[in-house]
C-alpha cells in the first residue's frame, strides 16, 4: 500500500477515495489470507485512509481536500455497494476497523462524520453487512462516541423526517446484533434526566414492539461474544437491561416532571401517550429476566455472572430520591397523584429488583441493597424484597469473567435454583398495590418465584 500514495495524489477526492477502497479491499484479502494472527492493518495504509477518505492533511503545508455534498453521497454509495460485494465477514471487518477505528486524533470527527452517514444510509437501503459491522463497532467503542451514533440515528429516523421510523423499525429482523447494540446506546443516551433526554414516543414505541417480538433481542449480544476476554470498563454495558430498567422505573415521575400540556384528569399529552408503553415495556423486561436460568445454566453462570449491575442500580435510587423529592414540592400535582405516582415508581423498582434476583441477573447480599434504597420512602412491596433472607456465601472463588468489569468480585450463590420458568407472564397475575392513576395500570408482581438465597443461621 506504500506505493500507492503518488498514484492517489493526482487523482480527484473522489476518484481517489474510490481507488483506495479497492486497493483496501485487495489489502485485507492478502491479510486474511496470509493466515496472520490477529491480522492488523499497518499504521501507513490507516494513514492513507485519512488523507484520502477521511481528509485529512498529512501536513500543515497540504491543503486540505474537500468534496461537495454531491461527492460525499457517491462516496457512501460506493461503500455500500464495497461492503455488501464483499463476502467474507472477518474481510469486511476489518475493513470497517481500518475507516471507523478510533484513532485518537484530530480524524475521529471526520470518522464519525461519516460513520453517521454510512450508518443512516446502511438502515435506509438495506446494507445488513455494514449494520452487522456497525454492531460490532458499538461493542468495541467507547460509550460516549457510541451515544454520539445513536444520537444522529434517531434524530434522522424519530424527529427530523416524519414517517421514516418503519424504516429503522424493520432492522430488528434485518440485523437483531445492530438492533440490540442500538437499544443499548439509547438507553444509555436518554437516561431520563431531562425533557431533552427523554426518548422520543417513535422510538419508544418501537423498541416496545421490538422486545415484544422477540424478547431474547435485548441478550444477543451477550449470547453471541465469547466468554474469553472481559468487556472494556468504558464500553456499552453487555445487554440493555439496566437502561430498560432505568426507563421503566424513572418514566412516571420523569414525565410528570417534564409535563408541558395539562389535561382535565391531571395528566399530560406526553403522559398519556407514554403511560400505556412503558407499563408494556416494564412487563416485557420482566419478562426477559424470566429467560435467564436456562440461559445461564446453558452457561455454567447461574450464580456467576450479573447482568444488572449494583453500581447502576445504585445511581437509579439516587435519581429516584431526588426526583420523588421534587414531586412533592410540584404545586400543581395534586397530593393523591403525587402519591400515586411515587408507589406505582417504587412498585417497579421492587418487581425489577424481585424477578432480576429470582432469575440469576442480580447478584447482591440483601444489606447492600437495603444500603442503596435506604434514602427511598417507604413502599410495603419494595420494603418485601428487602426484607428476605440475605444471599448465603459459599468461599468458591472463581476467575474474573466476561461482560461484567466487576464480575471477579460477584458472589456465587451456593444452591442455585434451576427453576422452569415460563416465558410470559403469568395467567393471573396479582397487583402488588394497585396504583389508582390512570395511565398507568398497576404492574403485575411476579408470585410463585423461588429466590436464589438461603437464610443465614
Amino acid at each position: 500500500m506504500g506505493d500507492i500514495r503518488q498514484s492517489l495524489l493526482p487523482r480527484d477526492v473522489l476518484s481517489a477515495a474510490k481507488e483506495l477502497l479497492y486497493h483496501l479491499d485487495i489489502y485485507i484479502c492478502n491479510l486474511v489470507q496470509s493466515g496472520r494472527q490477529p491480522p492488523q492493518v499497518d499504521s501507513k495504509t490507516l494513514e492513507l485512509v485519512e488523507e484520502f477518505i477521511l481528509h485529512a492533511p498529512k501536513d500543515r503545508n497540504t491543503p486540505a481536500r474537500r468534496m461537495s455534498a454531491l461527492q460525499e453521497l457517491q462516496l457512501l454509495e460506493i461503500m455500500c455497494s464495497c461492503f455488501q460485494e464483499q463476502s467474507r465477514d472477518t474481510v469486511r471487518q476489518l475493513m470497517f476497523s481500518a475507516l471507523f477505528s478510533l484513532q485518537g486524533n484530530q480524524a475521529d470527527e471526520s470518522r464519525m462524520a461519516l460513520l453517521s452517514k454510512l450508518v443512516s444510509m446502511a438502515i435506509a437501503v438495506g446494507r445488513v453487512p455494514i449494520l452487522e459491522c456497525a454492531a460490532t463497532w458499538l461493542q468495541r467503542t467507547h460509550r460516549v462516541y457510541c451515544v454520539r451514533l445513536a444520537q444522529v440515528l434517531v434524530d434522522d429516523y424519530c424527529s427530523m423526517v416524519p414517517g421514516s421510523g418503519p424504516t429503522l423499525q424493520n432492522i430488528h429482523s434485518a440485523s437483531p446484533r445492530f438492533c440490540c447494540q442500538f437499544i443499548t446506546a439509547v438507553t444509555t443516551l436518554y437516561d431520563l434526566t431531562s425533557e431533552e433526554l427523554t426518548p422520543p414516543s417513535e422510538l419508544l414505541q418501537m423498541i416496545v414492539s421490538w422486545i415484544q417480538d422477540d424478547p431474547r433481542l435485548v441478550l444477543i449480544t451477550f449470547l453471541n461474544t465469547p466468554l474469553s476476554g472481559s468487556q472494556p470498563i468504558s464500553s456499552l454495558e453487555v445487554t440493555p437491561l439496566g437502561g430498560l430498567v432505568r426507563w421503566c422505573v424513572k418514566a412516571p415521575l420523569a414525565y410528570r416532571r417534564d409535563k408541558k400540556l395539562p389535561l382535565t384528569n391531571g395528566t399530560s399529552e406526553s403522559e398519556t401517550e407514554a403511560g400505556p408503553l412503558f407499563s408494556a415495556l416494564h412487563l416485557s423486561v420482566l419478562q426477559v429476566f424470566m429467560l435467564l436460568p436456562n440461559i445461564l445454566n446453558e452457561k455454567g453462570l447461574f450464580g456467576r455472572l450479573a447482568l444488572l449491575q449494583m453500581e447502576s442500580l445504585a445511581t437509579l435510587t439516587s435519581d429516584l430520591s431526588r426526583l420523588l423529592d421534587q414531586a412533592d414540592k410540584h404545586t400543581h400535582t395534586s397530593s393523591a397523584d403525587t402519591q400515586a405516582l411515587s408507589q406505582l415508581t417504587l412498585d417497579r423498582l421492587a418487581q425489577a429488583l424481585q424477578v432480576a434476583m429470582a432469575n440469576g441477573a442480580l447478584l447482591c447480599a440483601r444489606e447492600d441493597l437495603r444500603a442503596i434504597c435506604s434514602r427511598l420512602p417507604h413502599n410495603n412491596l419494595l420494603q418485601l424484597v428487602l426484607s428476605g433472607p440475605v444471599m448465603y456465601y459459599n468461599n468458591i472463588h472463581t476467575p474474573p469473567l466476561a461482560f461484567s468489569p466487576h464480575a471477579a468480585h460477584s458472589p456465587i450463590a451456593s444452591h442455585p435454583p434451576h427453576p422452569a420458568h415460563p416465558a410470559h407472564a403469568p395467567h393471573t397475575p396479582l397487583a402488588a398495590h394497585p396504583s389508582s392513576h390512570p395511565q398507568y395500570p398497576a404492574q403485575p408482581f411476579m408470585t410463585g418465584m423461588p429466590f436464589p438465597f438461603r437464610p443465614s443461621h
